[in-house]
């Protein structure tokens, strides 16, 4: 009875001793691996090249930043507000904060990376003494970018805006338009084929759309000459995620010295650092 006794005691404690190592085992396998890759949508060059020379700088400390280029200006933003991305890079706040507005939607701006040379552009014309009379005018039709659009006009004597209104000004606030200037709203997309309606004299473009014809703001007749920092392309995230260890590597790789000195470098004659 009592070698019967210690042999049941033994095998109790050896399997107790197998079970809990195997819970053990469960435990350690059931324990999610800590998450290194950080999800940046974005759409076109150079925002999805300085994207990527920041992914090299993020897997110096660990980090595997993964681009996810999308083809318009919604999805980039859907995507963060629905959390199938961590941060987007492709806007600036006025258009952001136009998101927010219209979708109940809580993204931030981390940081200003690059201001964007923005102008316009002829194919017809050299320079805006030669636009003439009731001359056709693209500008972007959302309110964010026409506003900076009309600045410029203004800014050139071309129209008047309303005094005080700066770059939230809209068509309805024009007050004189000497030359009886037609203005067509196009999608911000869609204003580089408006560049080649023969009916249209003047468009106006951000260079990496510009850039799908062959274009860069040395080609343009109007350039942007007061710079608003309100509207350099940023990197945007969530105020859920905003101080996640996630962004803040982000943030630390896109601010890099090898991030500005590549827009410095490449895209010198379309882009300077906001960092």
């Amino acid at each position: 009875m009592k070698k019967s006794l210690k042999y049941s005691v033994l095998l109790g404690l050896t399997l107790g001793l197998v079970a809990c190592g195997k819970a053990q085992e469960s435990k350690k396998e059931d324990t999610p691996k800590e998450d290194k890759i950080i999800k940046v949508a974005s759409q076109a060059p150079p925002m999805t090249d300085i994207v990527m020379v920041a992914k090299e700088e993020a897997k110096k400390d660990g980090w595997d930043i993964e681009l996810v280029q999308v083809t318009d200006n919604i999805q980039y933003n859907e995507m963060l507000k629905s959390k199938e991305v961590d941060a987007n890079f492709a806007q600036h706040k006025p258009y952001m904060m136009k998101f927010n507005q219209e979708k109940d939607a809580n993204l931030v701006v981390i940081q200003p990376i690059y201001n964007a040379k923005v102008g316009y552009y002829s194919k017809d014309y050299k320079s805006v003494d030669e636009i003439p009379e009731k001359a056709k005018i693209a500008i972007p039709s959302d309110v964010s970018n026409e506003g900076r659009a009309l600045a410029i006009l203004n800014e050139q004597g071309l129209i008047t805006l309303k005094e005080g209104v700066g770059f939230n000004g809209t068509l309805k606030d024009v007050e004189k338009n000497p030359k009886e200037l037609e203005f067509l709203s196009v999608d911000l997309l869609n204003l580089a084929e408006a560049y080649n309606e023969k009916d249209v004299a003047m468009v106006y473009n951000y260079p990496a759309y510009i850039a799908k014809i062959g274009l860069t703001p040395d080609d343009a007749i109007l350039l942007e000459n007061t710079v608003d920092e309100r509207f350099a392309i940023s990197l945007v995230a969530r105020e859920d995620n905003e101080k996640s260890e996630k962004i803040k590597a982000l943030k630390k790789a896109m601010t890099s010295k090898s991030v500005k000195e590549y827009i410095e470098k490449e895209h010198s004659k379309t882009a300077i650092p906001a960092f």
